[in-house]
């Protein structure tokens, strides 16, 4: 097996090591990877819109509508939160919330991921403490981790990595989920790339006005 002795270890190879399915989007940004990171752990995945976005998340939670169970919506969904609770309280964290924050590389790294059964039509998710999540292995799981890397490309810009992975508990499992993705796979495309979008608009947004501001300082001085 091929490896690079000089590269960085990622945390995501220590959250979910062995995986059968993953999907990798990127971007690049004209922005430092200081903004970028910032501007990835302050993204609110509810904000995140494209009508491909919306079209895919409406389908998603069709079945339990046509139910009348619609699945209640929280008031945000941003990534800082899943993290800065696991750090200010470890016991404060809703059940109800599947997703928890796996590792954070201040500045390079965040990584989150839950346990549950998405091919179901309305999916049965299992709370797993964070330090619990490398190791469960509890059959009939799909456990799903994802990433955002920031990479300094050049001297001021950055490239922006989304990687998830997803393995399963056992073998029925990974035949259920492997269905499940041959169908959602592009879809969980748009939703990644709507987040790339959404993060890099804020970075770059970020970039121009300190460009601006420190311009401005230039022309009174």
């Amino acid at each position: 097996m091929d490896t690079n002795t000089g590269a960085r270890p990622l945390l995501l190879d220590s959250a979910l090591p062995d995986f059968r399915f993953t999907r990798l989007e990127c971007t690049a940004l004209a922005a430092g990877p200081s903004r970028t990171y910032r501007a990835a752990r302050d993204l609110d995945l509810l904000t995140v819109h494209s009508p491909l976005f919306d079209l895919v998340a409406r389908a998603r939670g069709l079945p339990d509508r046509l139910r009348g169970t619609p699945a209640p919506s929280p008031a945000s969904m941003r990534l800082a939160d899943l993290f800065d609770t696991v750090t200010e309280d470890p016991k404060g964290a809703e059940p109800e919330q599947p997703w928890v924050g796996l590792g954070e590389d201040p500045g390079r790294e965040l990584v989150f991921g839950a346990v549950g059964k998405p091919w179901q039509p309305s999916i049965q998710w299992r709370r797993v403490d964070p330090g619990d999540f490398p190791e469960f292995g509890e059959p009939g799981w799909a456990k799903i981790a994802a990433a955002l890397v920031v990479h300094p490309y050049g001297t001021r810009r950055s490239l922006l990595t989304y990687e998830a992975r997803t393995g399963c508990t056992d073998q029925m499992a990974a035949k259920r989920f492997a269905r499940y993705w041959t169908l959602v796979s592009p879809g969980v495309g748009i939703v990644m790339r709507a987040a790339l979008q959404a993060i890099k608009t804020a970075a770059e947004e970020e970039a121009r006005s300190a460009t601006g501001a420190r311009d401005a300082a230039a022309d009174g001085s």
